[in-house]
C-alpha cells in the first residue's frame, strides 16, 4: 500500500497541524472513507422507480434568465449566478468565475441558458475549479474561455493541472490542496478547503483528483463557495478558521434518493444547517434547476428554502441576475 501526503509545496496551510492531503494506492481520501458507488448501485437507482415521479413531471420549474451581453465589461463588484454551480464574483476589482458549464453535457441538457454568449466571456482574472465531475469542469466550456481569455490564472485541486493543458497547454494552473492558501493582486486572499465529496471523470481514475470548496477575501468582503458537498463537520471547522463570512454559495439540489446522494450532494435542510454553522449573512443556493441529476422535482429546493425560516438573507436570482455589494 503506497500512503503519502499530497500539497503544493509553493504555498502555505492555514493549519499548523495539516501534513497535506492524504492518499492511498495514488487516491485521494475523506475521512472517514466513503464507499465508491458502483455501476450496480446506478443500476439499482435507476430501475427501482422514484415514488416522485409523477411530481417530477409535471413540475415546470427551471430559473429565470436575464441576458446581459455586456457583463463581462462591468466595474461594480458583486456577484451573478451563472446557473448550475456557475458564478461571475467581481471582488476588489477582480473577476471570478466558479466551475463554468454552459454547454449540454452529453444526455444532460441544460434546462436554462446563460446570460450571454460562451464567446462573450472576457476580462477575466481568476478562474476556480472545485474538482473535475463534469458538471463542474466541462472541456468545450474551458477551450472558450482559455481562447477569450489566455492570461487567466487557475487554482484547481491537487492532481488537476494536467486535465487542464490538456485543454490548453499555454493556461497558468496553481494545484492546491485543503487549507493552503494564495495572495493575489488587489489584496485578494483565496484559500482552498474541505468537501465531503469525491471524483471520477471516467472509468478507472476514482479520486485521482483533489476535490474541495474556496473562500475568498477581500479587505471587505468575504465569500465562501461550497463547491460540491454533503454535510459534514467541515463547515463548523471554516467557520471557526473564517468567523466573518458575509456571502455563502451553497449548493442544495441533487440530493434524493437519500441512500445514493448522502455522501455527496447536500439537501436544503442541512445547507440551511451548514449555513447557519458557518455564520453568514447571505445564502445563494446553486446546484439546482439547471440540470437533471437526481430524483427530486426540479423546484423543490426553491420552495423548501422559500418557507424555512433562515438567520440571514436568502437570495434566488434568476441567471443572469445581478446582485451588488
Amino acid at each position: 500500500m503506497l500512503k503519502q501526503y499530497l500539497h503544493n509545496p509553493e504555498l502555505p496551510f492555514i493549519r499548523s497541524d495539516w501534513e497535506g492531503n492524504l492518499v492511498i494506492n495514488r487516491q485521494f481520501q475523506y475521512s472517514p472513507p466513503l464507499p465508491e458507488k458502483t455501476f450496480r448501485d446506478v443500476l439499482k437507482w435507476k430501475t427501482g422507480g422514484n415514488p416522485q415521479k409523477v411530481e417530477k413531471e409535471t413540475d415546470k420549474f427551471r430559473p429565470d434568465l436575464v441576458r446581459d451581453e455586456k457583463m463581462f465589461e462591468t466595474r461594480e463588484d458583486g456577484i451573478v449566478w451563472m446557473g448550475h454551480a456557475s458564478f461571475f464574483i467581481r471582488i476588489n476589482g477582480l473577476n471570478i468565475l466558479t466551475d463554468p458549464v454552459y454547454f449540454d453535457l452529453y444526455f444532460l441538457k441544460r434546462r436554462v441558458g446563460i446570460p450571454c454568449g460562451v464567446e462573450k466571456i472576457k476580462n477575466l482574472d481568476i478562474l476556480l475549479l472545485s474538482h473535475d465531475h463534469r458538471d463542474h469542469c466541462d472541456i468545450s466550456t474551458l477551450k472558450v474561455i482559455f481562447k477569450n481569455n489566455p492570461k487567466v490564472k487557475v487554482l484547481a485541486p491537487l492532481q488537476m493541472k494536467s486535465l487542464i493543458h490538456s485543454i490548453n497547454p499555454a493556461i497558468t494552473v496553481i494545484e492546491m490542496g485543503w487549507y493552503q492558501q494564495i495572495k493575489t493582486e488587489k489584496d485578494l486572499t483565496i484559500t482552498y478547503l474541505p468537501a465531503k465529496h469525491w471524483c471520477r471523470r471516467y472509468l478507472h481514475d476514482y479520486n485521482r483528483i483533489l476535490w474541495g470548496s474556496f473562500m475568498i477575501q477581500s479587505p471587505a468582503k468575504t465569500v465562501y463557495f461550497a463547491g460540491d458537498t454533503a454535510y459534514d463537520g467541515h463547515f463548523q471547522e471554516i467557520s471557526t478558521l473564517f468567523p466573518k463570512i458575509e456571502v455563502v454559495l451553497m449548493p442544495v439540489g441533487a440530493y434524493k434518493p437519500y441512500e445514493m446522494m448522502k455522501d455527496a450532494h447536500i439537501n436544503p435542510e442541512d445547507a440551511v444547517k451548514a449555513f447557519h454553522e458557518l455564520n453568514a449573512s447571505h445564502f445563494f443556493p446553486m446546484h439546482y434547476g439547471t440540470f437533471d441529476l437526481s430524483d427530486e422535482p426540479a423546484g423543490e429546493p426553491v420552495r423548501w428554502l422559500e418557507k424555512t425560516d433562515m438567520k440571514g438573507e436568502l437570495h434566488i436570482p434568476g441567471v443572469g441576475e445581478k446582485f451588488y455589494w
